[in-house]
């Protein structure tokens, strides 16, 4: 059997936000403490990590915070307890560091999500992301980041881009699903367990369990309609039926802790 060996959920950071950010048309006044999702794949080859969090300096600092996470005043966010990386420090844990990992993959470039990727730049990796996705994380200023993609993070020519034109393996066991609405090229990755079962990681086709349950569209989106987010929805379910895995929110507050005490104790 070919495939992946073990999966390592991470907890980057955590997002204080209206929730319907997540499920649309959900009263604004509510909030959630949604954690920041990041995943460690050990497949054959070597070890895979879906997303990245955030880039710390523009959390930390001051005056960057005020240029780039100061304007989006209803999203807070927050880094684990102390004044490391956290991602650096989430990879340590593990007993990994930045060269262990050759393969990368974005979910979408949205900054609590893309903010790592700069430690593989000049790096010998794989770095995937949808074309699409890239196309418009590069367009004119200032579109994107209005939607929450700062530049800053992924703009270097020394990022070693895959790009993805649809679903696509990544690695042994590791696939990619184009799941585009939250953004113009989002994808969710599918991780198939040698010894049988898996999971479907939709990161942010789908932030809440409920979302799955009750097919709700989600709240935030690049130039989709709330149909076109519940499509995706349906198809990340119809690949978790079909073949025999669990189908995993991106930040659902208690979804993501649970299944973190799960796999890790």
């Amino acid at each position: 059997m070919t495939g992946v060996r073990r999966v390592i959920p991470l907890t980057l950071g955590w997002e204080t936000l209206p929730k319907s950010w997540s499920v649309d048309g959900c009263d604004p006044a509510l909030t959630l403490r949604e954690p920041v999702p990041g995943v460690l794949v050990e497949a054959d080859g070597g070890w895979v990590l879906l997303d990245t969090g955030f880039n710390p300096a523009l959390v930390r600092d001051p005056v960057l915070h005020l240029r780039f996470h100061g304007r989006n005043h209803d999203i807070t966010a927050e880094l684990p307890p102390g004044d490391g990386d956290p991602l650096l420090e989430a990879l340590a844990e593990h007993g990994l560091v930045v060269p262990d990992i050759t393969v990368v993959a974005l979910s979408h470039l949205h900054n609590d999500h893309a903010g790592g990727v700069r430690h593989w730049a000049g790096r010998d990796a794989a770095v995937h992301v949808q074309r699409a996705e890239l196309d418009y994380g590069l367009g004119p200023h200032p579109e994107p980041e209005r939607n929450g993609m700062f530049r800053i993070d992924y703009d270097d020519p020394l990022i070693p881009w895959v790009l993805g034109d649809g679903d696509c393996e990544i690695a042994p066991g590791v696939r990619a699903v184009s799941t585009p609405g939250h953004t113009p090229g989002h994808q969710s990755f599918v991780v198939t367990l040698a010894s049988g079962g898996g999971y479907v990681f939709a990161f942010d086709a789908a932030d809440l369990q409920e979302n799955i349950d009750d097919e709700l569209a989600v709240g935030g989106r690049i130039n989709a309609t709330p149909e076109e987010t519940v499509e995706q929805i349906r198809k990340l379910k119809a690949i978790a039926a079909r073949e025999g895995l669990r189908l995993v929110p991106g930040h659902d507050p208690v979804v993501w802790p649970a299944l973190t005490t799960e796999l890790l104790g």
